[in-house]
């Protein structure tokens, strides 16, 4: 049968399971990436699983988030993550030389591979034709050791684009259409694959912003053609051997349909604080703002930075706007500052900060007090930014620039300046690899350990039954920022669990470290309850070890995220499904629940688990759509325990 690209992708690297919609199926995986937020608990438990050196094709180590070296651990981390690259054959990324998602498609993306990372932007990657998907890093570290990816088969969601965008009108307003109709919930369970006339005039870093975004939408992964587009990339990037041509059949289908007339498309931006809560720039046209940055994976490309070089430039921005750039790779920046973009921006005002993730993963640029800022990022969870209740926007390059120079938002249309044309590449490209340490496995080497890399905590054997306080009650869309939060403050502590611990969800509710610890020393632990997408966002696994170390040992919700669900198992907490609706609005924080025949339950092969709410005296069933290898892997107590007791394939291979 004809086969699109996403069948393609998943049919050459399937090594068990069938591709059936909501079936198991586990994933050879080529590539691995990680960054220093979440890399260095990938290389203490890469460490743990004990194998000399990778077993992928190539595994690239990026030091881009935690760039601040404010006190010693921040710059600690990073040589430890150096020596685990020489240790175990990794490349390295040293600090400044960029974001990891833009660098890895210049250097390293192939199409037709697979890619897994511990970032939930890595499918970016899908921008040149891969199958690349974010997970929690236990799960790159057991792909870096060989172990298939495992993953519930997703539905292709197929969108046809049409017709060309009109002029200040870009690549972010596509993804911001999507989310427009579908909220940050509508992509999951799907991978998103566009096709269709209009990719005709999509460059391969218009493609990167669509893809990158489409984590916001839920999607397990967002897929693009490899197509003249993406050779002629490839080409400009010196790679043009990487190339493999890889379109859908004729003929192919799709599971489900859609479609985007580009032409029809107008400036778009989302509201605080949802990516999914988008309308039209005219609707807050006039809203008053006192910051702007530009940058970020989101919209990493040359054109994204010349753009806005070009709008501002020969004008100064508002007095009132601090006007922050961040490159997103050496080699961009190296190629704005040979065209003059560079001083442009300077010229008009810009703050230049070095290439790197910075203020979209909270590591500085927070924003003042009730100021509104407009960033071309792909996250605006609140708080995210460092500012309790911030106001950030997310919006193209095209609107933030125009804004920045009136001091209000502003529809780019109402520019009295011609839309600039012919920025999409540089004139000629420099390639300086010299930021990037290549692979040389030398086993011999001593993992160099500041004083704030932790080991990870032990995991015990699920019991047989659960009796535990509810701890919180949670709404809808809680974000992995809300339980794990990110930023200058916490992050520096991403390698000392203990540390780390003292800030889990306190943008919630800031009293629930010293309940959860008191819960878990008086031998109860507690339990999380919530409502709809719980989880969204991030793929920090710390979301799921922290309160794992807390004594958190079940979350029951209406829905998941994706990579925490999946997280959740790795680390030993149960996710459950309320059965019916209802049953959420029938349990209070403070209340008591039991799972009295859990153990038992999971080990049967029904779906059902008895929840008893001992403070009501009432009792609900819960559903969990755990497949037989999760089963085995919670009854263990977690993904590294079930490796070591040799229930996964790298170990049995191991053995």
């Amino acid at each position: 049968m004809p086969q699109n690209v996403a069948q393609k992708l998943i049919s050459s690297h399937l090594e068990l399971g069938d591709m059936e919609p909501g079936a198991e199926i586990g994933l050879r995986i080529d590539q691995t990436l990680t960054q220093d937020a979440t890399g260095t608990m990938v290389m203490l438990e890469f460490e743990r699983i004990g194998l000399p050196e990778v077993r992928t094709e190539l595994s690239a180590q990026y030091v881009d988030h935690n760039l601040l070296q404010a006190d010693f651990r921040n710059a600690d981390d990073h040589e430890f993550l150096r020596s685990a690259c020489e240790k175990w054959g990794i490349w390295y990324s040293k600090p400044g030389n960029g974001v990891s998602h833009p660098v890895h498609q210049q250097r390293f993306g192939v199409p037709g591979k697979t890619l897994l990372g511990s970032d939930s932007h890595t499918p970016a990657a899908g921008s040149i034709g891969m199958l690349a998907i974010g997970a929690g890093g236990l799960e790159v570290a057991m792909a870096m050791a060989g172990e298939p990816f495992h993953l519930k088969m997703p539905r292709i969601w197929g969108v046809r684009l049409v017709g060309e965008l009109p002029d200040w009108v870009s690549a972010k307003d596509v993804v911001l259409e999507m989310l427009r109709r579908h909220d940050v919930s509508g992509g999951v369970g799907r991978i998103v694959e566009y096709h269709g006339p209009g990719l005709e005039t999509l460059t391969a870093w218009d493609r990167h912003v669509i893809a990158n975004m489409g984590t916001e939408l839920g999607a397990t992964t967002t897929v693009f053609p490899a197509d003249e587009e993406v050779r002629r990339f490839l080409a400009s990037e010196e790679r043009e051997d990487d190339f493999t041509e890889l379109v859908a059949d004729d003929g192919a289908a799709y599971d489900d349909d859609e479609e985007i007339v580009l032409s029809e498309l107008e400036p778009l931006i989302a509201r605080p604080s949802s990516p999914g809560d988008v309308v039209p720039v005219r609707e807050v046209a006039g809203t008053k703002i006192g910051q702007v940055v530009i940058g970020s994976s989101a919209n990493p490309g040359y054109r994204d930075f010349a753009v806005t070089a070009s709008i501002v430039d020969g004008r100064h921005t508002h007095h009132a706007v601090s006007f922050d750039v961040n490159p997103t790779s050496r080699q961009t920046l190296a190629a704005l500052a040979r065209e003059g973009h560079v001083g442009s921006l300077i010229q008009a005002g810009a703050r230049m900060h070095q290439a790197g993730c910075l203020g979209c993963i909270g590591m500085g640029q927070a924003p003042g007090t009730d100021v509104v800022s407009l960033r071309t990022m792909p996250r605006n969870f609140p708080g995210r930014s460092g500012t309790p209740d911030d106001k950030v926007y997310l919006c193209s390059p095209e609107t933030a620039a125009a804004s920045a120079l009136r001091g209000e938002i502003v529809d780019p249309r109402e520019l009295d300046s011609e839309y600039p044309r012919g920025v999409d590449a540089p004139r000629e490209q420099h390639i300086d690899t010299r930021m990037l340490v290549p692979p040389d496995p030398k086993p011999d080497t001593e993992l160099r350990k500041g004083p704030n890399v932790a080991s990870i905590p032990d995991q015990e054997p699920l019991e047989e039954a659960i009796e535990a306080e509810v701890l919180l009650k949670l709404s809808d869309n809680v974000s992995t920022d809300e339980i794990m939060k990110a930023g200058a403050q916490a992050l520096p502590y991403r390698s000392n669990v203990p540390e780390l611990a003292k800030y889990c969800f306190e943008p919630v509710d800031d009293s629930f470290y010293e309940r959860a610890i008191e819960a878990r020393d008086e031998g109860g632990g507690g339990l999380v309850v919530a409502r709809d997408n719980y989880g969204q966002g991030s793929s920090r696994e710390h979301a799921a070890i922290v309160p794992a170390f807390l004594g958190v040992r079940a979350v029951i919700a209406h829905t998941f995220g994706r990579i925490h669900w999946q997280n959740l198992v790795n680390f030993g907490i149960v996710p459950l499904n309320f059965l019916e609706r209802s049953d959420l609005d029938r349990v209070d924080q403070g209340d008591t629940l039991a799972l009295p025949r859990l153990r038992e339950q999971l080990e049967g092969d029904g779906d059902r688990v008895t929840v008893e709410n001992r403070t009501r005296d009432e009792t609900f069933e819960a559903r969990h759509e755990l497949s037989d290898r999760q089963k085995q892997v919670l009854l263990a107590g977690g993904l590294i325990n079930a490796f070591r007791e040799g229930k996964t394939e790298a170990s049995r291979s191991r053995a």
